[in-house]
């Protein structure tokens, strides 16, 4: 099994890398945060889960072991692959969904593509006990914040995507939820 690779990206498709490691080209499904941190000539060191089924050996790959850990522990729900694992951890950070499983949030991953209401709610009766150390009362505020701001970008003429992308670039300093919507709107704009 492969479990870590260095080298140099040589290709950047719509949802994997492509590494060339020694001579040998590895493609890599990583998520939409690595692929738009990724650039052609970039060395990158990335940590490795090996996917095999009766035609293919896919790779997904992780910047830091935390969000491979995570990816694990969706594939350990029944019915969810790798591939719905990794939309989901395309959807917000690892910590807000740890959050979101622990604290119940089922309408927090129906949002991902191919996961319904049964899905989402697998998942948190499976992971949420597992799940415990994210839950408390700021995470709770911050979801529900981030729900507020999604929907105030949407209602603006915004797509899901933009906006849960534009989310995760406001500052963590900012508390209020207008200054956290007029910021979302200020990256927005400059973009």
């Amino acid at each position: 099994m492969i479990g870590r690779l260095k080298g140099n990206i040589v290709f950047t498709g719509d949802k994997f890398i492509l590494i060339d490691v020694s001579g040998v080209g590895y493609k890599v499904y990583v998520s939409n945060e690595t692929l738009s941190k990724s650039k052609e000539e970039d060395e990158v060191i990335l940590f490795i889960y090996t996917a095999v089924r009766e035609n293919s050996i896919d790779l997904y790959g992780f910047i830091n072991n935390e969000d491979l850990s995570f990816f694990e522990m969706l594939l350990s729900v029944s019915g969810i692959g790798p591939k719905s694992a990794l939309g989901i951890l395309n959807i917000a950070p690892v910590e807000n969904l740890a959050r979101a499983i622990s604290t119940g949030d089922t309408s927090y991953l129906n949002k991902v593509s191919g996961i319904g209401r049964k899905t989402a709610e697998k998942i948190v009766v499976e992971l949420r006990d597992k799940l415990q150390s994210y839950k408390n009362e700021n995470g709770e505020k911050s979801l529900r914040d981030e729900g507020d701001i999604i929907e105030a970008l949407k209602s603006l003429g915004y797509s899901q995507t933009e906006a849960r992308e534009v989310v995760k670039k406001i500052s963590p300093e900012i508390e209020k939820t207008n200054e956290k919507i007029k910021e979302a709107l200020r990256i927005l704009n400059n973009h």
